[in-house]
């Protein structure tokens, strides 16, 4: 027998490998296929297994649950059950919303003695310091995302997990005005290869998910993606412009 379950909490090739493997060692699963875009599983059985001993043998970042399916019911649903599926900009709610934060902070910060350019540093240590708090709240399943777009964190999967430390390195010395050229340098390439990789994605139409917020919040990868990363590498090459 086969049955189709929803998994949640999945965001890259390993948790789909990590899902497979665990759920396969369970007694009575046969044969078990994951599709990571989808959310589903579908396993096949000698035997029905409870939805409970599938949770257990997944780690507590997957939540697993019985697909259900609509037309199966013997009550006609009617269209305001069925959840409205969300536009790009609805999705990215939570990414305009802190940009909006951190703006009118940067811009309070400065409004009384107005420098463009203290506003641009306190504006991008924000940054760092705002990005780096959600990539730390699931410091593991970050480094998983993040690989799936970075270069560099594909070729140094070590990379991947000091990330969000680099980030608050860079908006510490941001914020502080020490070593700012240094700060602004690796600002460039460190955002430089990043972008790389998300243009690569965008132009291959895959669908995955940006960890630029870590996996707390999940976000499509859009052009949005891209345009922060471009937003701050201009502040940076601007900046040290003028420093020069």
């Amino acid at each position: 027998m086969r049955q189709t379950y929803i998994i949640s909490g999945m965001t890259c090739n390993g948790c789909k490998d990590s899902v497979e493997k665990k759920l396969s060692t369970i007694e009575g699963v046969t044969n078990v296929s994951v599709d990571l875009e989808k959310a589903e599983a579908s396993l096949d059985m000698q035997s029905p297994v409870s939805v409970s001993q599938l949770q257990q043998a997944l780690p507590d970042k997957y939540v697993i649950s019985e697909k259900k399916n609509i037309f199966d019911t013997t009550t006609v649903l009617d269209k305001e059950s069925i959840a409205p599926q969300k536009t790009k900009i609805q999705e990215l709610q939570p990414l305009f919303i802190i940009f909006g934060y951190i703006t009118i902070t940067s811009v309070l910060l400065n409004y009384k003695d107005w420098n463009i350019n203290n506003a641009m540093l306190d504006f991008m240590g924000l940054f760092y310091i705002v990005f780096s708090f959600f990539k730390i709240l699931d410091l593991k399943g970050f480094p998983d995302s993040f690989r799936m777009y970075d270069p560099l964190a594909k070729t140094i999967p070590l990379y991947g997990w000091i990330y969000p430390f680099l980030e608050i390195a860079l908006g510490l010395l941001f914020l502080m005005r020490f070593q700012i050229i240094t700060a602004l340098i690796a600002t460039i390439i460190i955002l430089g290869i990043t972008t790389i990789g998300v243009t690569k994605t965008l132009m291959d139409k895959k669908s995955i998910q940006c960890a630029c917020l870590g996996t707390a919040l999940k976000l499509p990868m859009t052009q949005a993606t891209f345009i922060e990363n471009t937003i701050m590498i201009i502040m940076a090459i601007s900046m040290l412009t003028q420093l020069f």
